[in-house]
């Protein structure tokens, strides 16, 4: 009993490494080909003629199948039937069988009346005639039906050796349209997946309960988490198409609730370079289900903005720099000149630059923005015209204890950036803020106010003297989910080793945009601004960052993974601000973009102000610095960190008043 077991087992292998060869060679499927085609003339006379051999003329059989074996061969070339790969043959190859055997056969049978008819003693149709032409009929029917069968027997038998049921998961199709049944054809041609598809869920009632590639429809209803239990199924693919309505729908999160892993396929849009076996599947991510209209932006008035102009962008190398570099180049620049100085960072830019943009005369500068002799080199040498800038320190912990290091990127490379757009004529400057120099609590967040309120101040001053055309705007924004250190790449680290997923409150709320939804603001604000403005984003609904940790530990599939909570960080409040309280907002004709009514300051009194606070930080006396930090931003109340003891003073005076 054992050795037969075995001996099937080595036949199962043998099979198995045969079939595992990458393609049958070309010659090896013609030869079978026409062996099909000998066989199905040989069967054609003898069902013809009732396998009775006395009435079968051997001469006109070989005359037969000489002519159909050249005549096939012929339009086998012309229709390419042998050249695709049989395990991964379609209802087109199919097709294109069908027409290459019904060319054929017509002309042989077409051929055969003619001689017939022509060349025959007598002008009349005979039984022979007639014969002739019905072996060919016969023929031609056997001939289609066994290299169709001949596609179809090699497929299922690859796909039965090659399909892994141990390590396969049952899985439905949401969306049963083109997207859906693109789908479900990459997963039957790709054994890859591991995927065995065991139905599709539609949203359209004339579909539903119907049968498609021999699974059921099933509905989104209140019976659909019963067939998911009775399939076992546990992950779910979303066509690209119904993306949209489930970022809206309770079902996403009854799919995260019953433990159900989502995945999806690129954007039908990518497809067209593409065949559907080769498909790529990929897990949802949170960010693929930020609930909130996608963001439209005027891409003709950017693009007159910013075509055959010099652009430089600081900060190149982070995620919003560099996502900004990749919209940019969209819009044909002169040149583009990259600054950061985290080396490898930024060598990545310049790789990409080269893979995909090679015809944009770009620029990559390893400098530090608060170096004012090396970045007053960089202008004089490129002359920028607009400049984005985004290079800053942003992480809150780290800048409590860093203080210094704070003032000098943060505020005096800003300072410098924008005296030299001054100097060397720039057109517009677009500084990127946060939502975090609104009522900071923070040294990162009173650093970008202070970088917003010289800015603001520089650019009423010229405005007021004509001294200048630059045009220098602020954006303001929260968090952007998966940029560089940020909590969606964090939780995500946390989730693949195994948790847990730590969370400084269980109350905190942030508020969050995509990477390229940002920037493609501060593109927008670019346009928009005259000068002196600080824009704010609409970030939609605040989220519980409790509740984005729940979600992606539901999308993860996974069930062992605890939430921690580690108290609140240095600097760190529950809630972020996109306004201060006294501020007010106004309208622009982008409904997501907002203009702040901020106080004005005197330029002068700033400009003294910050040559202060950036001499007293090379002292790196952090509680002198921040004392200076409160004094030119009275708002900046701190929160969770040491400097709350510069703050006591303050208070036990306001309640003596």
């Amino acid at each position: 009993m054992q050795f037969i077991e075995k001996g099937k087992g080595m036949n199962r292998n043998t099979f198995k490494r045969y079939f595992s060869l990458r393609v049958l060679p070309i010659w090896t499927i013609l030869l079978i080909d026409v062996i099909i085609i000998i066989l199905s003339c040989l069967f054609a006379y003898a069902l013809r003629y009732d396998f009775k051999t006395a009435f079968i003329d051997d001469s006109s059989i070989l005359k037969t199948v000489v002519w159909a074996v050249t005549i096939n061969l012929v339009f086998f070339r012309l229709f390419r039937t042998y050249s695709n790969v049989l395990r991964y043959s379609s209802f087109i190859d199919i097709m294109r069988i069908f027409a290459s055997l019904t060319v054929s056969y017509g002309i042989l049978m077409l051929a055969s009346f003619l001689s017939n008819t022509l060349f025959s003693d007598q002008n009349l149709i005979t039984n022979e005639h007639i014969g002739s032409i019905s072996v060919l009929l016969i023929a031609y029917i056997i001939n289609f039906a066994a290299m169709a069968f001949s596609r179809v027997f090699v497929k299922q038998l690859f796909d039965a050796l090659h399909f892994d049921e141990r390590h396969s998961a049952n899985v439905f199709i949401y969306g049963a349209k083109e997207a859906g049944v693109n789908i479900a054809k990459s997963l039957r041609v790709n054994m890859r997946n591991h995927y065995r598809l065991c139905g599709f869920i539609a949203d359209e009632p004339e579909l539903i309960n119907k049968t498609m590639m021999g699974v059921k429809i099933h509905a989104n209803d209140e019976y659909l988490f019963d067939a998911i239990e009775q399939r076992n199924i546990k992950t779910i693919i979303v066509s690209p198409l119904k993306m949209e309505a489930l970022k809206h729908s309770p079902l996403l999160d009854k799919f995260i609730d019953n433990n159900i892993k989502l995945m999806t396929a690129p954007p039908l849009s990518d497809w067209n370079s593409m065949m559907p076996q080769v498909v790529q599947l990929k897990k949802i991510q949170i960010e693929d289900l930020l609930q909130r209209e996608s963001i439209r932006i005027n891409m003709r008035e950017i693009a007159n903005m910013l075509e055959g102009k010099r652009v430089m962008i600081t900060g190149a190398a982070g995620s919003i720099g560099s996502e900004i570099m990749r919209q940019v180049v969209s819009y044909n620049p002169y040149s583009l000149v990259l600054i950061d100085q985290a080396e490898t960072p930024l060598h990545d830019v310049r790789l990409e630059l080269q893979d995909k943009w090679r015809n944009i005369d770009a620029h990559t500068i390893i400098a530090d923005v608060s170096n004012e002799t090396r970045m007053d080199e960089v202008f004089k040498k490129f002359r920028p015209q607009y400049i984005f800038h985004a290079a800053a320190y942003k992480h809150v912990p780290m800048m409590e204890d860093n203080v210094s290091e704070a003032i000098q990127i943060n505020v005096k490379g800003s300072r410098i950036m924008a005296d030299l757009a001054v100097r060397y004529e720039a057109e517009k400057f677009v500084m990127v803020s946060t939502d975090k120099a609104v009522n900071p609590t923070n040294v990162m967040g009173c650093s970008k106010r202070l970088a917003e309120i010289y800015i603001q101040s520089l650019a009423k001053k010229i405005q007021k003297d004509q001294s200048s055309c630059v045009k220098f705007i602020t954006t303001r924004f929260g968090n952007v989910l998966g940029s560089n250190g940020s909590v969606i790449p964090r939780f995500r680290e946390q989730i693949e080793n195994g948790g847990p997923v730590t969370v400084t409150h269980p109350d905190i709320i942030r508020y969050f945009m995509t990477i390229p939804e940002a920037c493609s603001l501060v593109l927008e604000a670019g346009c928009l601004g005259n000068g002196g403005e600080i824009f704010i984003f609409d970030m939609g609904a605040p989220v519980k960052i409790v509740d984005l940790a729940k979600r992606m530990i539901g999308l993860s599939g996974r069930r062992d993974i605890k939430i921690k909570y580690t108290g609140l960080r240095h600097g760190e409040k529950l809630y972020e601000e996109l306004l201060n309280n006294k501020e007010l907002t106004k309208p622009t004709h982008h409904e997501k973009i907002m203009i702040a009514t901020v106080r004005e300051y005197n330029y002068d009194e700033v400009k003294q102000n910050i040559q202060n606070l950036i001499d007293l930080s090379y002292s790196y006396d952090s509680m002198k610095i921040v004392t200076a930090m409160k004094n030119i931003v009275p708002e900046f109340v701190s929160k969770n960190s040491m400097f709350e003891a510069l703050d006591c003073p303050k208070e036990q005076k306001t309640s003596t008043l």
